[in-house]
């Protein structure tokens, strides 16, 4: 197999990845023939995957405007992925000047490209750590350089948790990135979720059988679930629901039945 130049030496190209198919639903080229053979399986089951994908995208760029209209200008983007078209930076440096913006991701591919594209941008940054160890972001010299944390942050875990089982214990981790924030802080969440699927619990779990296959385990929680991520939060308007219901920018567009899979919320931090 052809190593394209722009892939990290040392990375298993062999391996699909959660952030490359993710970047394939997007329409992004940095992916690999294992990644899309993964992302076309699940697809058999769940044809609207990518429309998923992009009403995700669709939401966080609303939430990060949303979040500058707020005067909060710190982003701080954990599993933030390949960084395609639109991404938080460019959405919020385009909507402040003042924006900083720090990336958090485990993938190679994602945190190589991201060094690539944010070369020279001194207001955003990558680190390569993971969710589940908040301390490991929280001290790395790309967070204490870059962000206030004395001031309100944007923190935005966008199709992230749903790749955290519970064993690990997502809602400690949330729990404590959260307690790290100062008041007036932001959480963002999507997550996914049965519940909105527009196929039956049963033919969406080959989908999710797809992700288990290749050692990414999709955990599909209900929306009570997902609301415990929202603790020591108050809920913004219209609180946690599908994707396009979250303030959505007119005019709305007739939207694909598969965007209303799985929820999106935005709380802040009292």
């Amino acid at each position: 197999m052809e190593r394209p130049a722009w892939a990290p030496q040392g990375i298993d190209i062999s391996v699909p990845s959660v952030s490359r198919i993710y970047d394939y639903y997007l329409g992004g080229s940095h992916n690999f023939e294992v990644d899309r053979e993964a992302a076309r399986k699940a697809m058999e089951f769940m044809p609207g995957l990518p429309k998923i994908m992009q009403a995700n995208r669709a939401f966080m760029r609303r939430a990060v405007n949303y979040a500058v209209s707020e005067g909060v200008t710190q982003f701080l983007d954990i599993g933030s992925g390949i960084p395609t078209f639109g991404n938080v930076h460019e959405v919020a440096l385009g909507a402040s000047a003042e924006s900083r913006i720090v990336y958090v991701d485990h993938d190679p591919v994602a945190v190589a490209h991201s060094r690539a594209v944010l070369d020279g941008n001194e207001q955003a940054t990558v680190v390569s750590a993971d969710l589940r160890k908040p301390r490991q972001i929280l001290d790395s010299p790309e967070v204490t350089g870059l962000l206030d944390l004395e001031r309100p942050v944007a923190l935005l875990l966008v199709a992230v948790l749903h790749f955290v089982e519970d064993e690990d214990d997502p809602q400690a981790a949330v729990a404590e990135l959260r307690d790290a924030l100062a008041p007036g802080s932001l959480v963002v969440v999507t997550h996914a979720s049965y519940e909105g699927v527009p196929v039956s619990e049963e033919q969406a779990g080959g989908a999710v059988g797809v992700y288990r296959n290749i050692r990414n385990p999709l955990i599909m929680r209900s929306r009570e679930e997902i609301a415990r991520f929202f603790e020591g939060y108050e809920m913004v308007e219209p609180g946690l629901v599908p994707m396009p219901h979250w303030r959505p920018e007119p005019p709305a567009e007739e939207e694909d039945p598969y965007a209303f899979s799985g929820f999106a919320g935005v709380g802040r931090k009292a």
